[in-house]
Order: structure tokens, then C-alpha cells, then sequence
């Protein structure tokens, strides 16, 4: 299981003194557990599955690209590079991301397959290209390139 992959490699690297890794892993696991609460709360199953964790880690990664945008544009580059590593850690938990083509190809057989014609059905490409490679690609450019097709 993911989360137990994430502990154990928190224990490697409090043991290592690696102290970056130390505290990205601990924001993952402290987002997780935030997840678990939450779902305590709404009543649900409160262990978090791998697809969840993935869709977090996703998310994280996602944060941690828009604030190196930011810091750049402050002339903040060590707290870029402080982003770009948190960034590295966190992709380590992840499936190999797709290359621009192959989520084209992804996009382009998600709308085959659904049979989708136009905007209407765009939140159904979304979901099967979420079910399908939920943590490997970026879900904005998918986003983007099922938008172009079906336009």
C-alpha cells in the first residue's frame, strides 16, 4: 500500500538526516490523515485508498508547479528550488507520467470510446480518463486537448 511505502521512507530519511524529505513526507502523511478526518465526518470509510492518495499526491504536485511559477516571478529562486525538490519527493509515490502524445492518444481514445460529440459530454471523457490513468498525466492539458476535440 502507498502509505505504507510513504512511512517507511520517512523512517529512511529521519535516519538519514535529510531533513527536506523528512518534512515533504510528513506534509503528504499530514494530507492524508487530513482525508481520513474528513471522511470520518461525512460518514464514510475513513481509510484512504491508493487512488485517493494519488489524486493527493496529484494535487500537491500541481501546488508545488504553481507556487515555483510564483517565486520565480517574485526573484525568489531559492524558494522555487525549495518547491522544485518538495516536487521531486512527491512524484517519487507516482506512476511514470504520459508524454504530450501519448495523453493525446489517451484524450483522443477516451472520446472514441465514450463515443462523445461534443462539450456536453466532456465531464464523461474526464471521468473514464480519470479511471483510467488516475496519477499519471496532468488532467489540465487532457482537460485542454479533449476541450480542442470536442469544440
Amino acid at each position: 500500500m502507498l502509505r505504507e511505502e510513504i512511512n517507511t521512507k520517512l523512517k529512511e530519511a529521519l535516519k538519514a538526516k535529510d531533513s527536506r524529505r523528512v518534512s515533504t513526507l510528513r506534509l503528504i502523511l499530514a494530507a492524508i490523515k487530513d482525508r481520513e478526518i474528513k471522511a470520518r465526518g461525512d460518514g464514510k470509510q475513513p481509510e484512504v485508498s491508493d487512488e485517493e492518495i494519488l489524486q493527493l499526491l496529484e494535487t500537491m504536485v500541481r501546488q508545488r508547479d504553481e507556487a515555483m511559477v510564483l517565486f520565480e516571478k517574485g526573484n525568489r529562486p531559492e524558494l522555487a528550488k525549495q518547491e522544485n525538490e518538495e516536487k521531486k519527493i512527491i512524484q517519487e509515490f507516482m506512476p511514470e507520467q504520459l508524454s504530450e502524445k501519448e495523453i493525446e492518444n489517451a484524450v483522443i481514445n477516451a472520446i472514441e470510446k465514450i463515443g462523445a460529440t461534443s462539450l456536453k459530454d466532456m465531464g464523461s471523457v474526464m471521468a473514464n480518463l480519470r479511471e483510467d490513468f488516475s496519477g499519471q498525466m496532468d488532467f489540465s492539458k487532457a482537460g485542454q486537448l479533449a476541450k480542442e476535440r470536442l469544440s
